[in-house]
């Protein structure tokens, strides 16, 4: 078969076929079946994770899901950012008229027709979620996470434009388009590793005969790499929190207390205005993030009280505590899970979905204190200057 889309590598004796696919291409999904049954190959690999994989065989997975252990385990934010994705990719294949990602769902099933081995090329997208998220300050969090929401709701048709870059690009990388302007690290994340981490996995799938799945973006970066050798474990890596962030997260809130206290001892008044500055601004700011988020007026109350205090110890979030109320007082039902993959295609559906709607409130309820604790603190460094200074 010719087909500029199709390159043919030999390494080690082994033969490996790269099919360079459209993600949104229906063309692509009749290639990928016919090349596959063509050469029979011993391995199929295909551009997907364990959990992507995962969501395509479970149709029910969200049934599953513990609200509660997501919220304990601060794993809102990330699994917000994957439900806004799907959201993208659903709202792509309305338009289009073909579901993102069949392609691979196709290599799948062709693996499986001519009993090949599958292997689970791509890098886990929580693991590149993380990298990304780890690679950007308090300010850049806020602004990630704002734009990735206007961007995959908005009601704007998909321009021609776009639609040629999506022909090249895989779907996290097209879906995350709009935000590598704002910040142009992330190509090394999105495109770069994710090429190393490919080329691996392919050069190591059993066999002699090996067919690759993959967007066609990634074909010059793997045809490139994959005579080299990548260290899998350091690109699967999630860095925890640099020691110098840890001391700065600690340092804060001592230096809070500690400024309060000493202008308390110079003039009880004004350490009484510093407590009641800090309490007022992350308790309103958390509890105002909670009503953006429609929480429940118990949630919004949580929210109040427990920000200025989660505020002074870094493995505190105020957001945990109003998620949590929200989750009880507002508990999700079976109808919930079931409807979140159509739910989560719209703003009313996103707000509306007891699920979704939970995440809302833990992450506008930190955003919000997190904005307090700023404020708050400014204020209370300004009374202390004036009490101290006259």
């Amino acid at each position: 078969m010719t087909n500029n889309n199709i390159h043919r590598l030999e390494l080690n004796g082994k033969e490996i076929i790269l099919i360079g696919t459209a993600h949104v291409s229906k063309k692509s999904v009749g290639e990928v079946k016919a090349i596959i049954e063509e050469e029979r190959p011993d391995t199929v690999c295909v551009e997907l994770c364990q959990s992507r994989y995962q969501s395509i065989i479970d149709a029910n997975r969200w049934k599953d899901m513990d609200i509660v252990k997501v919220i304990k385990e601060g794993k809102a934010m990330m699994l917000l950012i994957n439900l806004v994705l799907s959201s993208y990719q659903k709202r792509m294949g309305k338009q289009l008229g073909v579901q993102p990602g069949q392609e691979m769902i196709q290599g799948i099933q062709s693996a499986n027709q001519i009993g090949a081995t599958l292997c689970l090329a791509d890098r886990d997208i929580q693991t590149t979620l993380l990298r990304l998220w780890r690679g950007i300050g308090f300010w850049g969090k806020i602004k990630f996470f704002f734009q990735m929401v206007l961007s995959m709701f908005s009601d704007e048709e998909i321009s021609e434009e776009d639609l040629e870059k999506m022909k090249s690009q895989d779907m996290l990388t097209a879906a995350l388009d709009e935000l590598t302007h704002s910040f142009p690290q992330f190509k090394a994340i999105l495109i770069d590793e994710r090429d190393k981490y490919l080329a691996q996995k392919i050069k190591e799938a059993p066999g002699n005969k090996i067919v690759a799945v993959l967007g066609a973006g990634h074909i010059p970066g793997i045809k490139k790499l994959i005579t080299d050798d990548h260290d899998l474990k350091e690109l699967s890596k999630v860095l925890p929190p640099s020691k110098a962030g840890k001391i700065i997260g600690w340092s804060i809130p001592v230096l809070i207390l500690a400024i309060i206290l000493s202008t308390l001892s110079v003039d009880k008044t004004a350490g009484i205005d510093q407590i009641v500055s800090w309490i007022l601004w992350n308790g309103s700011l958390a509890a105002l993030g909670t009503l953006l988020a429609l929480g429940h007026p118990l949630s919004i109350l949580t929210a109040f009280l427990v920000a200025p205090i989660s505020s002074l110890s870094p493995l505190l979030a105020a957001g945990w505590f109003a998620g949590l109320t929200e989750a009880f007082v507002r508990k999700p039902q079976v109808q919930d899970f079931e409807n979140l993959s159509d739910d989560i295609f719209s703003w009313k559906g996103f707000w509306k979905n007891k699920v979704t709607h939970i995440l809302l409130v833990v992450v506008f309820a930190n955003l919000g204190s997190s904005i307090g604790t700023f404020i708050g603190g400014a204020e209370v460094i300004k009374h202390f200057i004036r009490t101290i200074f006259g």
